[in-house]
């Protein structure tokens, strides 16, 4: 069962692809949760995705519960006053710092000082939203991997003012969820994923861009190399197991021969000529008919695998809490 915590009226705001998953994903965990958005049209939308991602949870018999019980957990609204009564918000809302500081400058005129506020911004610093807050020591990062059922990750990350409390009171949060949170100490850009795939992406790009392999020898390489290891042991932990000394050696040559661009032409290439993954049927590699669909459903099958893998069979008390799979492909 989800670990209790003391969060009784959560609010997700704005019900775009993360908000919408992330409602489910509460009321899964038992919560009696509100889907916030501006435009009844999108929660109309919410309604009918998270309808359809039961359905298919229940046909895989991935549910414990009904699909109706679950829906009935979740409320839809577009009135601001839904906010008077919560304990908790996380806000997915567009990735925009004047929007999200409109958003909060105006929420906090509803929420009590009590209420717990989080962000899942992705990229923008949790202090600089945080000029919007009031009350910021109750305000901290909330970060979700996309897709967020099939992501166990979620990083909270505290700004300048976030109190710890709050921090493990998020964390505790996350764990009914049956998720895997880490508190981010420092405001960083990119926070902790994002900067360890950045780093990977640059390194795998130089390579392509200096002709020693193409997109199918890197993508190999990193899945069937690095990839395979890193889905259960960090690169911190694969140090220990290897030797410290090793590793050393071979970063004292290495490091310095490791690129540093600040920018690659190989990506501005590909998004000049129009060539944007899945979305646009080209990218690195052609996804013509329905190819790019049949990616995103193999993708989220493996997925599925490995939570049922790393995750709910995880004895470990103190990294297992909960575990409940929230996959819906």
């Amino acid at each position: 069962m989800p670990q209790e915590t003391a969060i009784r009226r959560p609010v997700v705001a704005g019900a775009g692809t993360m908000g919408v998953t992330l409602a489910r994903i509460f009321a899964q965990a038992g919560y009696a949760v509100t889907l916030w958005n501006r435009r009844i049209p999108s929660l109309d939308r919410a309604q009918e995705r998270i309808a359809g991602d039961l359905a298919v949870l229940q046909e895989k018999g991935l549910l414990d519960q009904s699909p109706a019980a679950i829906a009935q957990r979740i409320t839809y609204t577009t009135d601001f006053a839904v906010y008077d009564s919560a304990d908790f918000v996380v806000e997915n809302i567009a990735e925009d710092l004047e929007i999200k500081q409109a958003f909060y400058r105006t929420i906090c005129q509803h929420v009590s000082p009590e209420a717990l506020l989080t962000t899942n911004t992705s990229g923008l610093r949790v202090s600089d939203i945080a000029q919007a807050v009031e009350h910021p020591e109750r305000f901290c990062g909330m970060h979700f991997w996309n897709p967020p059922d099939l992501m166990p990750l979620v990083e909270i990350t505290k700004g300048e003012q976030s109190g710890d409390e709050v921090a493990q009171a998020v964390h505790a949060l996350a764990l009914s969820l049956g998720k895997k949170p880490v508190i981010v100490q420092k405001d960083i850009l990119g926070i902790i994923g994002n900067r360890l795939q950045y780093a990977v992406l640059r390194e795998a790009l130089h390579i392509m861009a200096e002709g020693a392999a193409g997109p199918e020898e890197i993508d190999a390489a990193m899945k069937y190399g690095p990839g395979f290891r890193y889905a259960v042991l960090g690169p911190l932990e694969t140090v220990d197991l290897g030797g410290v000394d090793i590793f050393r050696a071979v970063s004292n040559y290495l490091f310095a021969d490791l690129d540093a661009s600040q920018r690659s032409d190989v990506l501005n290439d590909l998004a000049d000529r129009g060539r944007l993954g899945v979305k646009s049927g080209a990218g690195f590699y052609d996804y013509a008919d329905g190819q790019g669909e049949a990616k995103r459903r193999r993708r989220d099958e493996l997925f599925q695998q490995l939570w049922t893998i790393l995750i709910r069979k995880t004895t470990d008390p103190k990294t297992n809490q909960g575990g409940h799979c929230p996959c819906t492909h």
